[in-house]
């Protein structure tokens, strides 16, 4: 069974029903339903947030118009704007800590922990990432298309990729894909729309809204590993499986575990959920000591066509 209530390792609340969760949060979403009808809404978007995670989602709509930024700046066109930092005046500030991009850029520098701490920079680390294939953890995006033939991958989804490279990356090779992302101190959302990307603001406790059997292509780096509940992990695999079309790609992305866990807990589960293993690579985590016994699996996986 799914654990429903507080997951403590995730930080939010899982309810059973759609909307169950606001039924438990009744002083929280009496607060973020007052507001002036026809007017400008709240400047909520953390508290918003918050009720997402405490299972309050899908957030009830309401009839007020969202917050615009001031002196408000186009877009940049394609393709260069998949690797330009929008204007500051494109996002508003509001509810994060840092107030303008080049903070976000910077941050990486900072002390602290940070949701993807360097993503913003995209002149950095996220320049290079998925270009090439080190027949490790590390899988080249032209490796993993060319298992499928010329043109079959044409749509896909990205759980939880931050500031929408991966995205970005499979556009210069005419897929689309969708990603979805989490405003975790940071305009996630707000900046993949800005490169030309299409952002979507669910968590990983939401059901995919997909049709069964249409994405040609499912990605997800570092988001789903085992800080996820063993329950909870499970039945979103089995939601990738149903969206994923029949010879469809699942692309795993450098989960994290213990190595107790690797044998015991996640191939079984990977095999119960019944993906095919097309690359399946494992390699030790050792910046906190071999002692700690902590493990990556990289694996790319296939949805398999039933006779």
């Amino acid at each position: 069974m799914l654990p429903l209530g507080n997951t403590p390792r995730i930080g939010s609340e899982i309810y059973s029903s759609v909307g169950g969760g606001c039924l438990n949060h009744k002083q929280d979403l009496a607060k973020y339903m007052s507001y002036e009808v026809g007017g400008v809404c709240p400047s909520d978007d953390v508290f918003a947030q918050i009720l997402m995670l405490k299972g309050c989602e899908p957030l009830p709509r309401r009839r007020c118009h969202p917050p615009q930024p001031k002196n408000y700046a186009e877009p940049r066109p394609l393709p260069g704007s998949m690797w330009a930092t929008p204007p500051d005046t494109s996002i508003v500030w509001d509810p994060y800590t840092c107030k303008n991009y080049t903070c976000l850029i910077e941050r990486k520098r900072f002390s602290g922990s940070y949701d993807c701490k360097d993503c913003f920079d995209l002149q950095g680390r996220e320049k290079t990432r998925w270009q090439y294939d080190n027949g490790g953890l590390d899988f080249g995006m032209d490796q993993v298309l060319g298992t499928k033939a010329p043109g079959s991958v044409r749509i896909g989804l990205d759980i939880g990729g931050g500031s929408g490279t991966f995205a970005a990356r499979m556009r210069e090779r005419n897929v689309t894909i969708i990603t979805t992302s989490m405003n975790f101190d940071g305009p996630f959302n707000s900046f993949i729309a800005s490169r030309g990307l299409i952002p979507m603001h669910v968590s990983i406790s939401q059901r995919f809204p997909f049709f069964e059997n249409t994405l040609d292509i499912v990605h997800s780096m570092h988001v789903l590993s085992n800080w996820i509940p063993d329950p909870m992990l499970e039945f979103v695999l089995y939601d990738i499986y149903r969206v994923m079309r029949p010879g469809g790609l699942f692309w795993l992305d450098r989960f994290f575990c213990f190595g107790s866990q690797l044998n015991e807990t996640y191939v079984p589960m990977f095999d119960r959920v019944g993906f095919k293993r097309l690359r399946w690579n494992t390699g030790m985590k050792l910046d906190r000591g071999i002692q700690k016994n902590e493990w990556y699996f990289s694996a790319l996986l296939e949805k398999p066509i039933i006779p």
